[in-house]
């Protein structure tokens, strides 16, 4: 097969002078061939960095970290594993009472106005020493945090004694009838420790911790100066944990000190 190409000659010139006009020609459609290229290039490169911004730019999805159903409580497990859940309200507190205080737990209760119902999960055959954890838990999340005691009494009692009705009708929110001796744990002190944990902030008493015999990067919180959100800044920052608003839900009312 062959192909035709039409060639215009100007018959004014010579032979040589419409060779040196094709030449020349030809030298400029092969610049701007290469001027093409090049803007082609830029272009390309130019495309490819506008899409990585737009990657970046995009909202990254996170994993959701998986809650528990005991986590909308106050909440931790002692140093032989035993869960116990504290109401971080009145509502809380009768929410505990009703639906997870079974005939095998215990009810602790710090002795001043204005205290969590604190229940240990299978705590009736708990030992003396899991006990105290439960009980400086229960104080510390008590109102003597805030009224600046540095100690409270606490008591625990079994399902049995604990009731919401009395002779004279049903007791109101957050209110209890107790009946029967009270086991006592005197002068509890008031302190709590935070560490984070497979990706979980975990907020326990200090005697619970110093059993763990692990070796966390860890806060000791007690009775201070700083404003729970001051605090919470304070402690995201030592632990490296960002959810600040978690932090604040697991600290007790009042202010505070973080060594």
């Amino acid at each position: 097969m062959t192909f035709a190409m039409e060639i215009e000659i100007d018959f004014t010139k010579s032979a040589q002078e419409n060779a040196n006009d094709y030449y020349t020609k030809s030298k400029k459609l092969a610049l701007k061939k290469e001027g093409a290229k090049k803007a082609i290039k830029e272009l390309e490169e130019r495309l490819s960095e506008v899409s990585a911004k737009e990657k970046e730019a995009q909202p990254r999805i996170l994993k959701a970290e998986k809650k528990e159903w005991y986590e909308k409580f106050h909440w931790f497990f002692t140093s032989s594993n035993m869960l116990a859940i504290g109401g971080g309200d009145a509502h809380q507190n009768e929410m505990l009472n009703s639906k997870h205080f079974e005939d095998n737990d215990l009810f602790f209760h710090a002795d001043i106005f204005g205290a969590p119902v604190v229940i240990l999960k299978n705590g009736a055959s708990a030992p003396r020493e899991t006990r105290e954890e439960v009980a400086q838990f229960a104080g510390s999340y008590s109102s003597a945090w805030k009224e600046g005691l540095h100690n409270i009494d606490v008591y625990a009692m079994k399902r049995s004694q604990v009731s919401k009705s009395s002779s004279k009708g049903s007791l109101g929110t957050g209110s209890f009838l107790l009946s029967g001796e009270r086991d006592w744990y005197r002068s509890v002190q008031l302190v709590l420790v935070m560490f984070v944990k497979d990706d979980k902030l975990h907020t326990v008493p200090l005697i619970t911790f110093d059993k763990l015999g692990e070796e966390f990067k860890h806060v000791k919180v007690t009775q201070g100066n700083f404003k729970k959100s001051d605090a919470a800044k304070k402690i995201a920052a030592k632990l490296g944990y960002k959810d600040i608003d978690t932090i604040i839900r697991q600290l007790p009312a009042g202010s505070f000190r973080i060594e």
